[in-house]
C-alpha cells in the first residue's frame, strides 16, 4: 500500500513514470465517458484519468463517491497545452489509472467539503462533524501551521538554553482567580483537585529549584463563560527565568516572536517592540491592548471644559472624573440603527447615554448637547479634534477608566463601521507589535472593599515604588508586561516577588487575605522562598490566539482541532455526558436534583 509519491509532488519531470497514489477523490467528472478524478491527500491534487473499458477495474468505477478513499496505480502523462492548470503545481501532468484499489466507500458528507463553501456552514453542524471540517485543506493548513509555530517555538528556546519541563494538570484549589474545573479525589474522600488554570506557582518552583529557564506548551483550564476568543481548555507557551529583570524578558518574546514569524509566515518583525505605558495606552486607545494600525485617537478634554456652563462636563471634572472624545471621521453617515447600537455598547459599560456631534458633508453641526457649548468651545473643540464635514465626534464623561474604556470600545465599533464604508484599511497583513508596562500593581475592588491584584498577587513592585504599597497601594505600578498585537493581548507576564517577607506582606497587608487563608493556599509557596528563591520572572503566550493571527482566522476555534462550543459541548463526542451511579459513589459524591 506504499504511494510512491504524494498528490502535490508530480510534475512534468516525472512524466513516464509509474507512480502508486493513496488520497481522498476530491471530485469526480465524466468527460465522454472517461472519468477524470481529482485526487487528494493533505499536500494536494493530482487529476487522474480512469477508463472505464480497462478490465482491471472493470465495474469498480459505479461505486466511486466524492470522498471515498482510492489507491491508484498508473503512469505519468503529460496534459495537453490547453488543459495545463498553472494554479496547480501538479497542473502540467495527469496520471492515467492502470489499476485502482477501493479501500473506503463514502456516504454523501453532511455539508460540502469545498473551503469557500464550507465557511458559509453552521460552524455547529462543521463541529458536529469535525473531522469532515478538518479535512479540508483551508483547515489542514492551520493544523500545519500550528505546529510549525510549535515547533519554531520549541526550537528557539532549546538554542537559548531552556528545558521543557511538563507540570501536574491536577492542582490544588486556589479560588482568588478565574472559576476553576474541580476533580474530586478518590483516594481522598471529600476533598478535591483543581485543573491548572496556569502552571504558575508550579513554575515559580521549578526557579527554586535552580532549574533557572523553564518552558512548556502548557494545557490550562478555566471554567468561565465562552466567546470566540475564549475555550475551557487552551495552550498556553509558558516560560519563566531566573536572573533576569524586565529588559531581559524583552529582548528573549522579541526574538521568539520575530522567528516564529519568519519561519511559519516568511516575514520579518522589526525590533526592538514600541513601548506605551498602561496609562498612555488608556488614554489614547481607551484599552490596554490597543490596535495601533488606524488612528482615531481620544483627546482629552479636561482643559477645555474645566470652567464650562455645560453642567454635565463640568459636573464630572469638579468631581474629579474626565470629559473625553474622539473624532470618528467621515462617520457622520452612521444609520439610527448603527448609532442606537453604539449607544447600547457604552452603556453597556456603564455610561448613561452616548453624547456626539454629527457634522453633515455641507459642514453643519448637529448634536443634542451643543447648544450647552459656547462659541469658544465650539471653536476649540473644532481645532482639537480636526473637525470636518462628515465627521462624527463621540464623547464621554465619567470616572477616568470608565471614560477610557467606553471609548475604547465605540473606538473600535466606529472603525469596524467605517471600514465596511471603505473608509478606514486596517491590513491585515501588518502586524504591530506592542509592550505595554507599567501598568497599577493594585485596584481597588469597590465591590469588596479592597485591593485586589490587576494581574496576580506574585508581581513585584516597580522599585521605586515600593514604598508607597501601605501608605498608597493604588500609585504602585507592577512589573508586570503585556505584549499586544494588532490589538489583541497574545502574551502577559511579570518580574516576581521573590523575599518571603515582601510576599507575605502583598498577601496580608495589601490584598487583605487573611493568615490562615495564606497559609493554606500558598504556605508551601512562602516556606520555598526561606530557601534561597532567586530574583525570577516569566511570560505566558496565548498560543492559541498567536495561531489565529498567523492563519488569518478571527476565532481560536479555528485553528483547534477539536474546540468546545460557547456551551462548553463537544458536539463531535457529545459531550459532556451524565455519569452513573456507581461513578459518583467512587468518588464520595451523588446528584442533587438542579433546582436543589
Amino acid at each position: 500500500m506504499k504511494r510512491t509519491h504524494t498528490c502535490n509532488a508530480l510534475t512534468a519531470a516525472d512524466v513516464g513514470s509509474d507512480v502508486r497514489l493513496i488520497g481522498w477523490i476530491d471530485s469526480l467528472r465524466d468527460h465522454g465517458g472517461i472519468q477524470f478524478i481529482d485526487l487528494r491527500d493533505r499536500e494536494g491534487l493530482t487529476q487522474v484519468i480512469v477508463d472505464p473499458t480497462n478490465a482491471a477495474y472493470s465495474g469498480q468505477i459505479d461505486r466511486l463517491r466524492p470522498e471515498s478513499v482510492v489507491e491508484i496505480h498508473g503512469r505519468v502523462c503529460a496534459r495537453a497545452e490547453a488543459d495545463i492548470n498553472s494554479k496547480l503545481p501538479t497542473g502540467g501532468i495527469e496520471v492515467h489509472a492502470e489499476n485502482l484499489v477501493i479501500h473506503n466507500i463514502s456516504e454523501t458528507p453532511p455539508f460540502p467539503l469545498e473551503d469557500e463553501k464550507a465557511w458559509k456552514v453552521n460552524e455547529d453542524l462543521r463541529l458536529q462533524y469535525r473531522y469532515l471540517d478538518l479535512r479540508r485543506p483551508a483547515m489542514y493548513r492551520t493544523l500545519r501551521m500550528r505546529s510549525e509555530a510549535a515547533k519554531a517555538t520549541r526550537d528557539y528556546l532549546a538554542e537559548n538554553g531552556f528545558l521543557e519541563i511538563e507540570t501536574p494538570y491536577l492542582f490544588k484549589s486556589t479560588p482568588e482567580g478565574a472559576r476553576e474545573f474541580l476533580v474530586p479525589s478518590r483516594l481522598n474522600p471529600g476533598k478535591f483537585y483543581a485543573l491548572a488554570q496556569s502552571p504558575q506557582q508550579y513554575k515559580q518552583m521549578l526557579m527554586v529549584a535552580g532549574v533557572e529557564r523553564y518552558y512548556q506548551m502548557a494545557r490550562c483550564f478555566r471554567d468561565e463563560d465562552l466567546r470566540a476568543d475564549r475555550q475551557p481548555e487552551f495552550t498556553q507557551i509558558d516560560i519563566e527565568m531566573s536572573f533576569i529583570d524586565r529588559e531581559d524578558m524583552y529582548a528573549l518574546v522579541e526574538g521568539l516572536l520575530a522567528r516564529m514569524w519568519k519561519d511559519v509566515l516568511g516575514v520579518e518583525i522589526p525590533r526592538p517592540f514600541p513601548r506605551m505605558a498602561y496609562h498612555d495606552a488608556m488614554n489614547r486607545y481607551g484599552v490596554d491592548k490597543p490596535d495601533t494600525r488606524f488612528d482615531l485617537e481620544i483627546v482629552d478634554l479636561g482643559e477645555l471644559f474645566a470652567q464650562s456652563d455645560f453642567k454635565v462636563f463640568r459636573g464630572v471634572l469638579d468631581s474629579g472624573g474626565v470629559v473625553k472624545a474622539f473624532n470618528a471621521k467621515g462617520l457622520a453617515d452612521a444609520t439610527q440603527g448603527e448609532m442606537r447600537d453604539l449607544e447600547n455598547a457604552a452603556k453597556s459599560l456603564g455610561a448613561k447615554g452616548l453624547a456626539f456631534i454629527r457634522v453633515s458633508a455641507e459642514g453643519e453641526w448637529k448634536s443634542p448637547i451643543l447648544k450647552f457649548f459656547s462659541e469658544a468651545e465650539v471653536a476649540a473643540l473644532k481645532e482639537r479634534l480636526a473637525i470636518e464635514p462628515g465627521d462624527l465626534v463621540f464623547f464621554a464623561a465619567a470616572e477616568w477608566e470608565r471614560a477610557c474604556s467606553i471609548l475604547g470600545r465605540i473606538r473600535l465599533d466606529a472603525a469596524r463601521l467605517l471600514q465596511q464604508r471603505g473608509r478606514l484599511s486596517i491590513p491585515t497583513d501588518r502586524y504591530n507589535f506592542l509592550w505595554v508596562i507599567d501598568f497599577p500593581l493594585m485596584i481597588f475592588e469597590e465591590a469588596e472593599g479592597r485591593y485586589v491584584a490587576a494581574h496576580h498577587p506574585f508581581t513585584a513592585p516597580v522599585e521605586e515604588d515600593a514604598d508607597l504599597l501601605e501608605s498608597n497601594p493604588k500609585a504602585v505600578r507592577g512589573q508586570h508586561y503585556d505584549c499586544v498585537l494588532n490589538g489583541s493581548e497574545i502574551a502577559g507576564g511579570s518580574i516576581r516577588i521573590h523575599q518571603p517577607a515582601l510576599q507575605r506582606k502583598v498577601f496580608e497587608e495589601v490584598l487583605k487575605i487573611p493568615a490562615d487563608v495564606v497559609e493554606e493556599r500558598f504556605g508551601y509557596m512562602l516556606r520555598s522562598f526561606k530557601y534561597g528563591a532567586p530574583p525570577h520572572g516569566g511570560i505566558a503566550f496565548g498560543f492559541d490566539r498567536i495561531v489565529s493571527i498567523l492563519a488569518g482566522r478571527p476565532m481560536i476555534r479555528d485553528v483547534i482541532a477539536f474546540p468546545k462550543t460557547q456551551k462548553g459541548q463537544d458536539l463531535m463526542a457529545d459531550g459532556p455526558t451524565a455519569v452513573t451511579a456507581r461513578q459518583l459513589r467512587d468518588v464520595h459524591m451523588q446528584s442533587l436534583p438542579i433546582d436543589a
